[in-house]
């Protein structure tokens, strides 16, 4: 078949009626990209028809001196990894050179130009970000996105990433879909809606090829609510008599169903050939040689286009064009299924299998009329392509329906478990549900079956129900055990860590003792105990026996922790490593342990691990009284949160804001913490948000709300080893409450950890609070151990507090001398550091007796300065680049080199070798000496 020479074909309308308010703002958006440090991002919806792909069109005939980039979504390449994607930036794959090597790799591998291992997606959003922005020096860009509905899961991620990031690039990114929802949602958004009445009639009259009565036509605007290609296309096929008295409309369809039917009455007519032309044309390619093969195969003469094209569906030319969306579902959906087949069968047959193999085992896929295993088996490699390329959105796809078509029972139920676990990775929660229902409906090995125990525990870490995790993974090692021992003891440690993350929200069996017992049982590694197999016998005996128990082994598992181990091995447990340093006291392991996790997720790309990386962080570096930097890195930690969507509570800004003395951010904080983690079954942030809640009472000298705090972070005994900060909190609250019972009652609970403990910051930690207990001259004793043990440590704060707590006590034992000197270490310490609630209170003490402590002024005023120049700034300072800043940031090079300039003005400088001299610089936590 061939597309004969002079086939009439349809045009779209050279121009618009009605809408100039969307019109201007289209043109205000232009306006701002032109202009230098301007980007914009916008969502263009509404309903099928009513005018998006118009006023797109509109855009890309009214931005002079921009370069245009196209992509459109098509429904049936949602199962096509990065189509879209790949749509709009194919024109500019040969600025790929310009992207730094990680960004230029994931982006290569995304679009099969490079094989490796399948890239975070997010380092594909960010290499796109910067391949727009290269793009964009020349002159500004403006992407338009039709049919953003319709994307690809992939390309939808990545571009709607992209789209929150912009900033001062000159790129527009505009989408056109129906509903502002999914990854679209949030974005700066335009509704449009049907035309007034006036504009209504007048495109109404412009298609009419006859009078009609006047109110059959007020009838046609009311129903079609001035949709601009119902009021086109519902009165065509009418003859003038149907029109004149209103009989021959169509009756209460929904709107979209109204144009389709519309459609599919152009499409009855027609001969069977130019039907089976068109359901061939609606393959999303638009290849004219690709229609003539397949059409070929099918026998279709070339008479058959004409036909078709009459019809005003399809325009037939460069490239083969649907009309609208509708157009092309009118004609799938009407068509028999055995045309179907044939239609997909022959697009399959001349789809070549070397340059395009997903595809045409998609279409071998829709074609099969039954279970076929060797079309699964081929959508099943396409799969692998999918994960390889970082789509596991597609790869699930092309999994379920291999799943479908396979005939063994076994193989169907692997093939959908293995679904199931692309879909959570992809963030499709609700279809792994039905898919591990699937695997279970067939016969599964031991090792499939806990297979699916720990992918429904991911499932429920995913989908707020985090209580039931724990419970899910002990089932999945028990299963293990006699299949493979390491395998089953990873997946106790798993489990183990579940159950210190749910905490008192544990479901029926994962309460964390009932989990140690569990995990008492594992089999013994099959080499030498490494780090993880001595966390999880350390954890499990400190949970089952009491926390004495587990210190020695813990402490060996800390100290090997890391060898022979894997980067992916080191961060599936460097979190529980993390935690189990500070419940074991000891801040040196956490300082090199946090480091490490740290380094590790931004070196690897692994940003799902960044957000708890960056907690851990940020927690050593509060206690060490850098302030700054851990602000550094709470102010990082959102970025990526808004960025990745990670559902991590604020933990690291909840205990800034409680140090900083400031009741209302932190109270804030709290209460948003608590009902989110009590939602997602999250009881670890129920103890986490009150021992902040605790220590922000202390500080402000609130002991009766510091005291209720307390009490509920340690309401649960189960795990002592998680209230390690609110315990001390709590003696103290209550010590200066008079309740003397309660705070001899936490003492005896922390002596419990901090004896078994024995480092420096535990003895410390129990000296001081002992203090508080106590009189005279053992009183004085224990303040002095106090200070001399925390001065051994890198917890600053804790040492100023000590300080604080004896200046206290000297002023009421009336040593006003001695009081006044440790009450002005004190001051001087935690004013130093920023810990405002705390200083008040020395500065309040030393006024009482006379003494006189002056605030410290900012040596350089900066408050100018936003909250993202302030990030960029204190980022450059500390050494960075700006490719690395905007890769920290996920933000383009370009914005952070427009922000500096900004920056350098407002603090009088001229370069960024200044910053160090006008930015409080944060120092790496070290011990005094």
């Amino acid at each position: 078949m061939r597309v004969p020479e002079g086939v009439p074909v349809w045009r779209p309308a050279a121009g618009l009626t009605g809408r100039r308010t969307e019109c201007g703002v289209l043109d205000r958006l232009v306006e701002a990209v032109r202009h230098p440090g301007e980007s914009r991002a916008l969502v263009v919806h509404g309903d099928a028809g009513v005018g998006k792909t118009a006023l797109l069109e509109y855009l890309a005939g009214h931005a002079p001196g921009c370069r245009l980039a196209r992509a459109a979504g098509v429904q049936s390449e949602m199962e096509l990894a990065f189509a879209g994607l790949h749509q709009l930036c194919a024109p500019m794959l040969d600025r790929l050179d310009s992207l730094p090597v990680p960004q230029r790799d994931a982006l290569r591998t995304a679009f099969g130009m490079l094989v490796g291992p399948a890239p975070d997606p997010f380092v594909i959003g960010l290499a796109v970000l910067g391949l727009l922005s290269h793009v964009a020096e020349e002159r500004p860009l403006l992407c338009l996105v039709d049919d953003a509905q319709w994307l690809d899961h992939a390309s939808a991620q990545v571009l709607t990433f992209v789209a929150r990031r912009l900033g001062a690039e000159s790129v527009g990114l505009v989408f056109g879909a129906r509903a502002p929802s999914g990854n679209l949602a949030g974005l700066p958004e335009m509704a449009v809606r049907g035309l007034p009445e006036a504009d209504a009639r007048v495109l109404l009259d412009s298609v009419l090829t006859g009078p009609i009565d006047l109110r059959v036509r007020d009838q046609i605007v009311v129903e079609t609510r001035g949709n601009p290609l119902a009021l086109l296309e519902i009165p065509r096929g009418l003859t003038v008599a149907e029109l004149a008295g209103g009989f021959g409309l169509p009756g209460a369809l929904p709107l979209a169903g109204s144009i389709e039917e519309s459609f599919r009455r152009r499409i009855d007519p027609l001969h069977h050939e130019s039907r089976q032309l068109l359901l061939v044309a609606a393959d999303p390619t638009g290849d004219p040689a690709l229609l003539c093969r397949a059409g070929g195969l099918l026998g279709i003469g070339a008479d058959a286009t004409a036909a078709a094209a009459d019809a005003g569906l399809a325009e037939f030319g460069i490239r083969v064009r649907f009309r609208h969306p509708l157009a092309r579902s009118a004609v799938y959906r009407s068509a028999p299924t055995r045309n179907r087949q044939q239609a997909h069968q022959a697009l399959a047959d001349v789809t070549d299998q070397r340059l395009d193999p997903d595809r045409r085992a998609w279409h071998r896929a829709q074609a099969a009329p039954g279970p076929d295993d060797e079309v699964a088996a081929e959508l099943e490699r396409s799969a692998g392509r999918a994960r390889a390329r970082g789509g596991p959105a597609a790869a699930a796809a092309f999994l379920k329906q291999a799943a479908t078509l396979t005939f063994d029972p076994e193989q169907r139920a692997g093939r959908a478990l293995s679904a199931a676990q692309a879909t959570i990775q992809a963030g499709l929660f609700d279809v792994a549900h039905e898919l591990l229902d699937m695997a279970e409906s067939g016969p599964l090995s031991d090792l499939q079956q806990a297979t699916v125990d720990v992918t429904r525990a991911q499932l429920a870490f995913n989908t707020s129900r985090g209580g039931d995790a724990p419970a899910l993974l002990v089932n999945a090692a028990r299963r293990l055990e006699p299949i493979d021992a390491d395998l089953s003891r990873a997946t106790y440690l798993d489990a183990v860590s579940a159950a210190i993350f749910a905490a008192g929200l544990a479901g029926p069996g994962g309460d964390v003792v009932e989990v140690a017992r569990a995990a008492a049982s594992a089999p013994p590694p099959r080499h030498a105990p490494r780090g993880a197999d001595l966390l999880l016998d350390g954890t499990a005996a400190g949970l089952r026996a009491g926390y004495a128990a587990g210190v020695p082994v813990l402490r060996r598992g800390l100290a090997a922790f890391g060898a022979d181990m894997s980067a992916d091995e080191e961060l599936r447990w460097m979190w529980l490593a993390c935690i189990t340093a500070l419940r074991l006291w000891d801040d040196d392991r956490w300082e090199q342990l946090s480091a490490r996790y740290l380094q590790l997720a931004r070196t690897t790309g692994a940003l799902s691990e960044l957000p708890l990386a960056l907690t851990a962080r940020a927690h050593i570096v509060l206690f060490t009284g850098d302030l700054s930097a851990a602000e550094s890195l709470t102010d990082e930690l959102q970025v990526v949160v808004e960025a990745t969507g990670s559902g991590l509570a604020p933990y690291g800004e909840i205990f800034l804001a409680a140090l900083r003395g400031d009741g209302r951010r932190a109270h804030t904080l709290i209460d948003a913490t608590l009902a989110d983690v009590t939602l997602r079954g999250e009881g670890v942030g129920i103890t986490l948000a009150e021992s902040a809640n605790a220590l922000l009472g202390n500080g402000l000298g609130h002991y009766d709300e510091a005291v209720a705090a307390g009490q509920r972070a340690t309401a649960h005994d189960e795990d002592p080893a998680s209230h390690c900060w609110a315990l001390v909190e709590l003696v103290e609250a209550a010590a200066r409450s008079g309740m003397t019972e309660t705070a001899a009652g936490a003492y005896r609970r922390l002596t419990e950890l901090t004896g078994a403990s024995g480092t420096e910051w535990a003895l410390g930690a129990e000296a001081r609070s002992h203090a508080l207990l106590r009189e005279g001259d053992e009183a004085e004793r224990l303040y002095r151990e106090a200070l001399a043990r925390f001065s051994k440590t890198r917890l600053r704060v804790d040492l100023a507090r000590a300080h604080l707590l004896y200046g206290e006590w000297l002023r009421r034992e009336r040593r006003r001398g001695d009081a006044r000197e440790q009450l002005r270490t004190a001051y001087d310490m935690l004013e130093s550091m920023g810990v405002a609630g705390f200083a008040e209170r020395a500065r309040h003490e030393l006024r009482a007796i006379g003494g006189t402590a002056r605030r410290r002024g900012s040596a350089v005023r900066h408050e100018e300065l936003t909250a993202q120049e302030t990030q960029i700034a204190r980022l450059a300072r500390d050494g960075l680049s700006n490719p690395e800043i905007g890769a920290r940031l996920f933000i383009s090079a370009h914005t952070v080199q427009y922000h500096l300039r900004k920056v350098f003005p407002k603090l009088g400088i001229t370069s960024r070798s200044q910053l160090d001299r006008v930015l409080p610089a944060s120092t790496s936590p070290g011990k005094p000496g």
